[in-house]
């Protein structure tokens, strides 16, 4: 099926912004001549935006030249700034696209391998949080990926955590092993001393359960640490 009889079976056709050309893959626009390859970052939003928000795009970039910094910008300051209830929720679903694109997903019935496969699962929807999230990833018994379960969403410096509520979720769903994964909002995932006692006592209590804990993760401004690559075990 070609792409425009894909499109077209979607509801989706031609009109005067956008004409599909059969035969191939070049399709053509209104806006043909501009090229998003040579266009700033200012003008890229803009033009995602629209035209209306050219100037406080310009203040955004000017305020936030890292792009993992701009995307962790809460949405009152947009606000603040000049943005429209409409731009914020067209920007804030445009950089969750964009972890979504940027993420090599782990998904459901895949084998875990090693601490890179929860790195690049997770990298994306956690480096730039300006909060600790908690993730507990369940697996079954031939360690095989069941889901991701957010246990926790703390403050600026630390989630809280308690095993009651972890093991609840790993009981619920049968899960046979688990892997915790969490980001310091600081960008450093060197494990902090809560981080080392509470990973001790998550152990502590898997092994009363019957539930094998395979590693702790902390994940940080490009870079990881895995409790078990770094001999924290």
């Amino acid at each position: 099926m070609t792409t425009t009889k894909k499109l077209k079976a979607q509801g989706i056709t031609g009109g005067p912004q956008l004409t599909i050309w059969e035969g191939g893959s070049t399709y053509a626009t209104e806006a043909a001549s501009w090229d998003a390859t040579t266009a700033s970052t200012t003008e890229i939003l803009a033009k995602l935006l629209g035209p209306a928000t050219g100037r406080v795009c310009e203040n955004l970039t000017g305020a936030y030249s890292d792009l993992r910094d701009l995307a962790a910008v809460h949405p009152a300051d947009l606000h603040a700034i000049g943005f429209s209830s409409a731009a914020i929720e067209r920007l804030t679903a445009l950089v969750e696209f964009a972890k979504r694109f940027g993420e090599q997903e782990f998904v459901p019935g895949t084998p875990f391998r090693g601490s890179a496969d929860i790195y690049a699962h997770f990298r994306e929807r956690l480096a730039s949080e300006p909060v600790e999230y908690f993730y507990a990833v369940l697996l079954d018994n031939k360690h095989r990926k069941l889901r991701d379960v957010l246990v926790s969403k703390g403050s600026l410096s630390s989630s809280i955590v308690h095993p009651r509520d972890v093991y609840a979720q790993v009981i619920r769903h049968s899960a046979a092993a688990v892997i915790f994964v969490h980001n310091h909002p600081s960008g450093d995932p060197t494990p902090s001393k809560e981080d080392l006692e509470i990973t001790r006592r998550l152990r502590e209590v898997g092994d009363l359960v019957g539930v094998r804990v395979l590693d702790h993760i902390v994940i940080g401004r490009g870079r990881y640490v895995s409790f078990v690559d770094e001999g924290y075990w």
